[in-house]
């Protein structure tokens, strides 16, 4: 199981470095776009999900089943939004954050859906 997703794995630990180093590991990074870290979010989870799709393809025969596995980097992006709240001194949790997740994980899979079509 973790050889035949190897790929979502390590996408997903990438996913918790950036989300729960210290923020001045970042301060070298100035982009200066109003809301700039929900693109981010959007992007970081819209690659999570198509990976998963990619590495799952031969498992995932419908469109239920797509929204289905979409539940669990969802759960994990909300996850990593308390571990921010409760385990980090420089980072904070936040709902819109994980609407931005869901937003990538949601977009990946119509996206999905229109590449390569499910058997419903």
């Amino acid at each position: 199981m973790i050889k035949k997703n190897l790929f979502s794995i390590l996408t997903a630990l990438i996913i918790m470095y950036l989300s729960m180093a210290n923020s001045h590991t970042f301060d070298e990074v100035h982009i200066n776009v109003p809301n700039f870290d929900k693109f981010v979010h959007f992007d970081m989870y819209f690659g999570l999900m198509s990976v998963m799709i990619l590495e799952n393809s031969k498992n995932i025969n419908s469109t239920r089943n797509r929204f289905l596995l979409g539940l669990i980097p969802l759960s994990y992006g909300i996850l990593i939004e308390i571990m921010q709240s409760t385990l980090t001194s420089t980072r904070s949790g936040s709902f819109f954050d994980a609407i931005a997740d869901a937003a990538g994980i949601i977009v990946s899979i119509l996206l999905w859906m229109w590449i390569r079509p499910a058997k419903n």
